[in-house]
């Protein structure tokens, strides 16, 4: 295995995890069982509901790590300044996204409510209550993906560029499935638990009590993997024996 394919797969695992850090789907996907759970609504079809909205985010997650590096294939060649400008232009946003985790994702009320536009946020928990068959489940699930688009943008813009340098087509399809399963990792942890009895209150209260290690946590690796991307992707340290500056 190269030293390429290796930092690449780093970067994969590493901006999948983030990925998954992040707590919107996470959210909503308690809000859509527990008050399905609420109606009396069979276990059977609680699990339905919830399996679809987690098919939703994974095939919104899938099409937009696949649509991203498709595009960056026709611009990004290997050890390219346009491979060092995109890797420089996705380190500076994770910087920042990684500081407005840090000082913006939770609203500082008693609760886990994200910083998130309210008429937004009010048509989430709205969707998430009225929410009765599987389609629904899953389109919702897809704009759960899209409302936290600002955030995730940074981990899949940073594993796209890392899949395409992937020795071939077989090694590239591997890094996108990796990635899909890693973000979508705590989705179906909580599925699982809610769907074999765990409360939901429970779980909840959990999440407010572990969101501020959990918001430092995601703000922190979002810094570290842009200084890793920098130096591995810009630079050159890693991968290319620190050579991509002479």
């Amino acid at each position: 295995m190269t030293p390429v394919t290796t930092s690449s797969l780093i970067i994969i695992i590493f901006a999948g995890l983030i990925h998954a850090s992040f707590q919107l789907s996470l959210s909503v996907l308690t809000l859509l069982s527990g008050h399905s759970i609420g109606k009396q609504t069979s276990r059977r079809r609680v699990l339905r509901l919830s399996s679809n909205f987690i098919g939703g985010v994974v095939i919104a997650t899938l099409l937009l790590v696949s649509a991203i590096s498709y595009y960056l294939t026709l611009f990004v060649s290997h050890v390219s300044s346009t491979e060092q400008f995109t890797a420089a232009i996705a380190s500076g946003l994770m910087i920042g996204l990684g500081i407005a985790t840090w000082a913006f994702y939770y609203r500082p009320t008693r609760g886990t409510t994200l910083w998130l536009p309210r008429n937004f946020a009010e048509y989430l928990t709205k969707r998430s209550k009225s929410t009765k068959n599987t389609a629904e489940a899953f389109s919702l699930g897809i704009i759960s993906v899209v409302a936290e688009i600002i955030f995730i943008i940074a981990p899949i813009l940073a594993s796209s560029l890392a899949i395409i340098t992937l020795p071939n087509i077989w090694w590239q399809i591997s890094g996108i499935i990796l990635y899909i399963i890693l973000s979508a990792l705590p989705l179906l942890i909580i599925n699982s638990l809610i769907n074999t009895g765990h409360s939901i209150a429970d779980l909840q209260k959990w999440r407010e009590k572990h969101k501020r290690f959990l918001q430092f946590a995601s703000g922190s690796s979002l810094i570290i993997l842009a200084c890793f991307l920098f130096a591995d992707r810009v630079v050159g340290l890693i991968s290319y024996g620190g050579t991509l500056w002479l």
